[in-house]
């Protein structure tokens, strides 16, 4: 059983922080590495210690370099990596250089990753554990004439799903036949620029729907244990913008049902680490239906250790250090886990409503934050656009952890 002295983020921004600080209260040193266009970034400072990568690249690649993350880990002779999420999070062979260098990555097994990683072979895994999917065609080709014949067999309406990446990237609802050719081309188009991989299906499209996901976190000994579930429904182009733990409308036995799915599935693959199984519901009928595993911390971690009281990124390092579930959470079994008062997280952002929302720029010259207890805020700028994240806690006390986290 390893402990870790020094935790290399491979991010930036909010993420790059929020690990920064759990590995702070933990008394391990941290370091940070920057693009050049993040030399003033506030994650380079918060850092112990702070690394430039990518000479010569642009600002998404450097980050995207798994040559120059591992460089500057062995140079700074960091013993474990966190990738937090998006960029190289979810990439296995960033989780195969790590320990072809001996260092510990922070994170799923690449083997999970692969099974899991993209949406395609995830659903292969959810049939395998027997969790309800959703009816889909397989990978999509390139003749279109087999392309509408599958269509036709699942049934319109049909969403297009890119099976790389997320963040909506990729998605188009087709609604007939008559769109089916521009829509599915134009969601290559997006989803190759956005994960260099254009591949996707089609699913069949539920159209009253309400977007549920399981929080999972596992051990090397094999121990698993879910942190119930959080309500994902109000998106804007298939982004989340709402958040809320736990799902209000949920009876107790359908909480069960879904936590059991969200378990079952990442049972399936002997799952380690933090990750987030996520499910259709049918208003219609109340079923529910895997739609994908993010095998990483999101975003919407907040709400879940705010109702919890379990730091879910301080249990990835104890998990990743060798730790037993129990040890990483502080919860002897799984019924020690409980929900306690409601959290809600929103997501902000600078776009233009008189310009079809396109993404706005400009000068902030007056900003007022939210404050008090059981408030937390995060921030995300600079390449990738400006977000603000602020999360309520709603219970009869105080919250467990209290503030901002940048």
């Amino acid at each position: 059983m390893t402990d870790f002295k020094k935790i290399l983020i491979a991010n930036r921004g909010e993420i790059a922080i929020r690990i920064m600080r759990a590995a702070n209260e933990m008394g391990k040193k941290t370091v940070a590495v920057f693009a050049e266009e993040d030399k003033l970034g506030l994650h380079r400072f918060k850092a112990d210690e702070a690394y430039r990568i990518g000479e010569g690249m642009g600002p998404v690649a450097a980050y995207l370099s798994i040559d120059e993350i591992i460089r500057v880990a062995r140079e700074c002779g960091a013993d474990a990596i966190h990738p937090g999420y998006g960029l190289l999070s979810e990439n296995p062979d960033f989780v195969d250089a790590c320990a072809k260098n001996g260092i510990t990555f922070i994170g799923p097994k690449a083997e999970t990753m692969r099974a899991l990683g993209d949406k395609a072979s995830a659903r292969r895994v959810a049939v395998e554990a027997g969790v309800p999917v959703i009816p889909a065609t397989e990978v999509l080709g390139d003749d279109m004439a087999a392309i509408k014949a599958e269509a036709a067999e699942v049934g319109y309406p049909l969403m297009l799903k890119a099976s790389w990446g997320g963040g909506g990237r990729g998605m188009r609802p087709i609604m007939s036949e008559d769109e089916l050719e521009e829509k599915v081309l134009e969601g290559r188009r997006e989803a190759e620029a956005a994960f260099g991989n254009g591949e996707g299906y089609l699913e069949k499209m539920i159209m009253r729907a309400r977007h549920v996901e399981v929080q999972i976190l596992g051990d090397s000994h094999g121990g698993m244990y879910h942190l119930f579930e959080r309500d994902c429904s109000v998106q804007r182009r298939n982004q989340k913008v709402v958040e809320r733990a736990p799902a209000p409308y949920l009876s107790e036995e359908q909480r069960t049902e879904i936590c059991e799915l969200g378990y079952k599935i990442c049972k399936h693959v002997n799952y380690e680490c933090a990750g987030t199984v996520e499910f259709l519901m049918d208003m219609e009928t109340g079923k529910f239906y895997f739609i994908e595993v993010n095998p990483r911390v999101q975003v919407e971690h907040t709400v879940t250790e705010e109702v919890t009281g379990i730091d879910i990124v301080q249990s990835q390092i104890l998990i990743a250090e060798g730790k037993t579930i129990a040890e990483a959470t502080g919860k002897a079994t799984q019924a020690d886990v409980q929900l306690t008062g409601h959290a809600l997280q929103t997501r902000i952002t600078t776009e233009d409503p008189q310009n079809n929302f396109i993404p706005d720029y400009g000068r902030i010259t007056a900003f007022r934050e939210a404050t008090g207890f059981g408030i937390r805020l995060g921030w995300r700028h600079g390449i990738f656009g400006w977000c603000d994240h602020a999360l309520l806690r709603f219970t009869a006390g105080q919250s467990h952890r209290q503030g901002a986290d940048t």
